[in-house]
C-alpha cells in the first residue's frame, strides 16, 4: 500500500497545484488590485508565487522519493516511484508555466 502512495502521490499533488493555480487564475481575473511591485500586477506576482511553490513541492516530493529513509524498497516500485516523481516536476513546470506567461483577463 506504501508503494502505490509513493507511486501516486506526485501525479496527485500536480494535480492539486493545476486546479489551485487555474482557480487562483479565475479568482484573479475577477478582482482588480492595480500594481503590486515595480510595476507587475498582484495577479502576476500571486501566479508566480504559486507556480514557485508548486514547483518546490515537487522538488521536495522527489528528493523524498530518492531518499533511502523514505523511498520505496530497491525494486520495480523503486524505479515506478522515481520515474512517476519526474513526471509530476515535469507536468508542473509544462502545465502551469503558460498561465503565468499568458494570463489575459477580459
Amino acid at each position: 500500500m506504501r508503494d502505490l502512495l509513493r507511486i501516486l502521490v506526485s501525479p496527485v499533488v500536480w494535480l492539486a497545484a493545476f486546479s489551485a493555480v487555474y482557480g487562483l487564475h479565475g479568482i484573479l481575473c475577477e478582482i482588480d488590485l492595480g500594481a503590486a511591485f515595480a510595476g507587475a500586477s498582484w495577479r502576476r506576482l500571486s501566479l508566480a508565487i504559486a507556480f514557485a511553490l508548486a514547483i518546490l513541492v515537487q522538488v521536495v516530493l522527489l528528493m523524498m522519493l530518492h531518499s533511502d529513509r523514505f523511498g520505496a524498497a530497491p525494486g520495480f516500485s523503486r524505479v515506478v516511484s522515481r520515474a512517476s516523481g519526474w513526471v509530476g516536476l515535469v507536468a508542473v513546470v509544462w502545465t502551469l508555466f503558460p498561465v503565468l506567461t499568458t494570463t489575459t483577463c477580459g
